[in-house]
């Protein structure tokens, strides 16, 4: 197949007009096959969610094969092609059965489904003064056994393990596991100081930057600030237009430049539906029109914003230049879950996921391992 007239993203720093072709599912040399004319067109690569719950209904704390086939056919027609779902804070014995449950998925790579390749552990290691929408009952300490019980049942698919630093034994924790997996500073009221300590043992991640954290001040300034100062860290940011301010976006995008934020939309199992009450980790969500929060105390629970409708809302409302918004949507998350040999840029040899939108951002065609999807 070749697809021609577009104004395809390079990893230059720009988008270049040139053909694409893809054969055999993935990205060629060989001008072979049918032509399809994407003049007027952006070409993406597909973007790949690093940190989200769930959606059209369901949540991938609890749900089967058939669900996460229906969430995951949702994500790919919307341009979300590959997927790395976010557990909750929950007891062991239902984290390692929802692991096993996403690593049998992970297996079924179905032609019009994103594809799961990764697992994102957000709790149970996370302190219970920053809890946010998840279930208290549920925290632990930070155990090295805890965390490879659950790789064991992942299969190895876990890619984010989301610790607060500050919670006794979380430090050592992070430095031994830091060869295994990507330790994460999340849901945490870590100082400047213990944040750059836990940097030092081996962190390189910050979980919904600005989000169930202390915020950036000028005295303090926090896991923000010691994120800043850390080179080799990579951070999340909600971009749903309800988690942070366009202003707050933008001059993170000046701090930490788009090298290293990675935008991801947090989004629950409203995500697609109509407003109403709905559940994330056994917590009643009352949802009304883009915000989700916890009946019980109004906190914010996630989001109901797909990730393709959080790069558009920080290009055309946030003011995000779109190379930067699909750069931080496609190759940074890629990199940050260790598949950007395959996934995350057009680019010879990787899988042929490709998303074609037109001037207002709207999807024109996915494709998904090289196949058409509308």
């Amino acid at each position: 197949m070749k697809i021609s007239g577009a104004k395809v993203f390079d990893l230059c720093g720009d988008f270049v007009e040139r053909d694409i072709y893809i054969e055999d599912g993935r990205f060629s040399s060989k001008p072979e096959g049918k032509t399809v004319n994407a003049e007027g067109c952006y070409a993406v690569p597909g973007l790949i969610d690093i940190h989200f719950h769930g959606c059209v209904g369901h949540d991938f704390a609890n749900a089967g094969i058939e669900e996460m086939s229906v969430m995951a056919k949702h994500m790919a027609i919307n341009g979300i092609t590959a997927m790395c779902p976010a557990t909750v804070t929950l007891p062991e014995e239902a984290l390692a059965k929802a692991c096993t449950a996403m690593a049998r998925f992970a297996v079924k790579n179905d032609k019009k489904e994103a594809s799961l390749v990764g697992i994102n552990v957000e709790g149970p290691f996370i302190s219970l003064d920053k809890i946010g929408a998840q279930n208290p009952k549920y925290v632990a300490a930070p155990d090295s056994g805890f965390f490879r019980r659950l790789q064991a049942s992942a299969g190895g698919l876990i890619k984010l393990l989301d610790i607060a630093p500050e919670i006794e034994g979380a430090l050592d924790t992070i430095e031994e596991l830091s060869g295994e997996v990507t330790c994460s500073i999340a849901h945490t009221t870590a100082t400047y100081e213990i944040a750059m300590e836990a940097f030092s043992r081996g962190a390189r991640h910050v979980t919904h930057l600005y989000n169930a954290m202390p915020p950036f001040g000028h005295r303090e300034p926090g896991v923000v600030g010691a994120a800043f100062d850390t080179p080799l860290c990579a951070a999340e940011l909600i971009t749903d237009n309800v988690h942070i301010h366009p202003a707050a976006v933008r001059a993170t995008f000046r701090m930490f430049g788009d090298d290293r934020l990675i935008l991801i939309s947090d989004s629950m199992m409203a995500t697609g539906l109509e407003d109403g009450i709905y559940e994330l980790g056994g917590l009643e969500v009352q949802v009304a029109g883009n915000t989700a929060r916890l009946t019980r105390n109004g906190a914010i629970a996630g989001s109901v914003t797909n990730l393709m409708d959080c790069v558009r809302t920080a290009v055309k409302v946030m003011n995000i230049p779109l190379y930067s918004a699909i750069k931080c949507a496609a190759v940074n998350p890629a990199k940050a879950i260790g598949v950007f040999s395959d996934r995350g840029s057009i680019e010879y040899g990787k899988t042929a996921d490709l998303i074609l939108l037109d001037k207002s951002l709207n999807i024109r065609q996915v494709f998904l391992r090289g196949i058409p999807l509308l």
